[in-house]
């Protein structure tokens, strides 16, 4: 990366992170000078819309905003790749990963050192983040009204979409990565594999039934949500040992007024139980130990047992336009492979990422130590995560795989995947190519569904 790239990204960090490192977690007002620059030199969700000025990352222009032309795209079939004839410009390999070395998360590097045959094909970068209207419009009212709650353990104020399009300060990163555009109401089937050191696998797959609360378009204020932000399904399919399992859980927006409540059904004991310990460091559902309760979707619950700083922004290498990951010709076999997944089938694009960090409280417990979590520019969601053990050595590296479902429109992480380096084995998770595709305007589904006497109903075989 240039000086000159390099100095502009830092002036955009003080531009954009108002007081950021002196900032604590409450709220700090956001000039109207800053907010004015909302969709002027700023994106309509705060990213810089001019290009890097080397022609490597583009200005955006307005992302895919629906189905391109030609593409022969049909709602309720999986997103066609618009950019299937892109060559590789480039693959970074552990030979020349020198040469790219300000590019590269330390994950990515550890990768490159741990298994010789890991790459990175990296293709011309687009910047097709796209989002409705509506959003573009609620996101600077959210960025006058936008709070963060006691403790920073919630939101007040904001709706619908990103909370702080202009964020002063690290958590207010956070909570842009969990409160970030997504449609209301989703149904999506897919398959997590967790395969052994020799690449053998079991595919787990799982129904998940989505009320995105904070994305009702119907809903104006904060209050009334009655404090929940998402409602959700998981409902185990397959294998026969695990059909049946259900999962409820119902995230709340403000933490501080009330935690996390979820439910669990097992058809082995055909009984309800509360499952507290869906939450922060237990492991994850499906997981095979592989990854934490709060890794599920890159991160996601309350951020109390972490002080939360501002690394900085940067250019990196992250996947974008993973189209290819959920095309029908490319079977869960062509994906799993002994160390990590094909990377053959995984875009790179060079992107600007905001950085920020995690590192554990003094007196408070988690498996991770520190997490460094890598956020898209365009769409405030967590594209990459380094996470750190006790002795403050890198354990394990996460990444997410952003498409665009330009019919809707919106941005969304549609999978992702976690390797454990210390036993050489990986979780992959919302494989879907052989699955159903994505239903995002399940208008089907209702509230009354998401109930504890409900979910035995629904397990019951």
């Amino acid at each position: 990366m240039t000086r000159k790239i390099a100095k502009r990204i830092g002036m955009a960090a003080g531009a954009l992170i108002v007081l950021a490192q002196m900032a604590g977690p409450s709220a700090a007002q956001v000039p109207q000078s800053q907010i004015d620059r909302l969709g002027q030199d700023l994106t309509p969700l705060g990213a810089e819309k001019a290009g890097n000025g080397e022609g490597s990352i583009p200005a955006w222009t307005g992302g895919l905003s629906e189905p391109p032309a030609g593409l022969g795209f049909v709602a309720g079939e999986h997103y066609k790749d618009p950019f299937k004839s892109d060559p590789v410009l480039f693959t970074v390999t552990g030979v020349n990963a020198a040469q790219y070395d300000a590019a590269l998360t330390p994950g990515q590097k550890a990768m490159l050192a741990q298994y010789p045959n890991y790459k990175l094909n990296v293709y011309q970068s687009r910047r097709t983040c796209a989002n409705s209207e509506a959003s573009y419009l609620q996101a600077k009212k959210n960025a006058q009204v936008g709070a963060l709650a006691q403790g920073g353990n919630g939101v007040s104020g904001s709706v619908l979409t990103t909370p702080f399009p202009i964020p002063n300060n690290a958590l207010e990163i956070a909570w842009n990565h969990l409160l970030r555009n997504r449609a209301f109401k989703i149904v999506a089937q897919s398959v997590n594999v967790a395969p052994t050191a020799d690449g053998s696998y079991t595919p787990i797959v799982v129904q998940t039934d989505t009320i995105i609360n904070y994305s009702n378009p119907a809903v104006t204020r904060t209050e009334e949500l009655d404090n929940i932000s998402v409602y959700i399904l998981f409902n185990t399919i397959a294998p026969a040992r695990s059909a049946g399992n259900v999962l409820l859980v119902h995230e709340t927006l403000n933490q501080a007024k009330g935690a996390r409540k979820a439910w669990q059904y097992s058809p082995g004991t055909r009984r309800v139980r509360r499952a507290p310990n869906i939450a922060y460091d237990n492991p994850g559902t499906n997981s095979d130990g592989l990854s934490t309760s709060d890794s599920f979707d890159m991160y996601n619950g309350a951020p109390d047992r972490y002080d939360w700083t501002v690394v900085g922004k940067s250019e990196r290498f992250a996947v974008n336009n993973a189209y290819r990951m959920a095309e029908a010709d490319v079977g869960y076999q062509d994906v799993v492979q002994p160390g990590h997944i094909n990377q053959d089938l995984v875009r790179y694009e060079r992107q600007r990422v905001w950085q920020i960090r995690a590192s554990l409280r003094p007196q408070t417990r988690h498996i991770y130590q520190r997490r460094d979590l890598y956020l898209n520019e365009d769409s405030w969601s967590i594209v990459a995560g380094d996470l750190y053990d006790a002795r403050g050595e890198l354990w394990r590296v996460q990444e997410s795989w952003s498409t665009v479902a330009y019919d809707v429109p919106v941005c969304e992480n549609t999978g992702g995947v976690v390797y454990d380096l210390a036993v050489g084995r990986y979780l992959a998770g919302g494989l879907r190519s052989q699955e159903a595709a994505i239903n995002y305007d399940a208008a089907e589904l209702q509230l009354e569904r998401y109930t504890p006497a409900e979910i035995r109903r629904i397990g019951v075989r």
